[in-house]
């Protein structure tokens, strides 16, 4: 009787091992990112619902966001990244660029830009 091998052998199962490792690796480079960037969302948006947004100056606005930013931690996000105009009904228009460079390994980084905008006061809620 001839028997059939069944399963995995040892060296399947060290290159799954390895390619599984790899994926849980850029994971965790990754997802802080994005955890950032909806913390970046979700600041924008308890914005966009503070009364009396629209008649703040732009200091305070950015005083606003930027506390509502240290509670989540994020600390990739600086003032320069964060841009107010006036819009053209009375609100101010808000726009946050960044970019986040993390290592991977050796020489490679993992790249992320980032981008949210959104209206403040004024028919923009």
């Amino acid at each position: 009787m001839r028997r059939t091998q069944r399963g995995m052998s040892l060296l399947g199962f060290v290159i799954t091992l390895c390619v599984a490792g790899l994926f849980v690796y850029f994971g965790m480079r990754v997802f802080p990112m994005y955890y950032e960037y909806y913390s970046v969302k979700q600041a924008l948006k308890g914005l966009q619902n503070e009364p009396g947004i629209a008649e703040q100056d732009v200091g305070s606005i950015k005083t606003l966001f930027f506390r509502r930013l240290d509670i989540s931690y994020s600390e990739n996000v600086k003032p320069q990244n964060v841009k107010l105009e006036r819009g053209e009904n009375g609100g101010w228009k808000m726009t946050v660029d960044y970019e986040i460079r993390k290592p991977l390994f050796a020489n490679l980084d993992i790249v992320g830009k980032f981008h949210a905008d959104g209206t403040l006061g004024r028919n923009g809620n």
